[in-house]
């Protein structure tokens, strides 16, 4: 008998770092901020490649069409195993695209430090936050105004394809841009244990 116990607590402890290990993982920044950057590739080609399509298919105006129907279900279609995918800024297109707090926060520093020099290729902010009485997972990398963003975020969107925006989107926010800057963030979370 007093064989088996040593073979059991070996294994009993064995069982408890099992059990332990996925927890530790789970909330391993590093290993979700890895995940969520692949998330995002994944995202970002996909509407990227949606709007070049509409843009050569039929112009800016086909563009604001395919992100007004488009972009939301794609948006879902990233929605999986726990993570929430979205798209925020401080100067909004979609309301429904509003930054929470943190998000905002981010958004600010992300400002900042464009301000000081940075590119904004390379912001990225993430970490486990308290939110609502639960750890979350919180990520969001900058999206830079790009040279095809400028056709209807810049300073000089085409009068008849901003009525075609406001259509779709009567409180826009979302022009004014030049190259380079910020002109929002992909955010993403996932609630962590239970």
């Amino acid at each position: 008998m007093h064989m088996q116990t040593k073979f059991m607590l070996p294994v009993a402890m064995v069982a408890a770092l099992g059990l332990a290990a996925p927890a530790m993982a789970e909330e391993d920044p590093e290993a979700l901020a890895a995940e969520a950057r692949e998330i995002v590739q994944g995202f970002f080609k996909e509407l990227k490649g949606e709007l070049v399509s509409a843009m050569k298919a039929g112009g800016p105006a086909n563009a604001v069409d395919v992100c007004h129907k488009k972009a939301q279900e794609i948006t879902k279609k990233h929605n999986k195993d726990g993570w929430k995918v979205g798209r925020t800024a401080l100067k909004l297109r979609n309301p429904k695209n509003a930054p929470d707090a943190w998000e905002k926060a981010v958004l600010e520093e992300f400002e900042k430090k464009i301000a000081e020099g940075a590119d904004p290729k390379t912001l990225v902010k993430f970490g486990i936050v308290e939110q609502d009485g639960q750890k979350v997972f919180r990520f969001m990398k900058a999206i830079p105004v790009g040279k095809p963003c400028l056709n209807c975020h810049g300073e000089k969107v085409d009068p008849e394809l901003y009525k075609k925006i406001k259509a779709y989107y009567p409180e826009d926010q979302a022009i004014g841009f030049k190259l380079g800057q910020l002109r929002g963030a992909f955010t993403l979370s996932r609630p962590l244990g239970k």
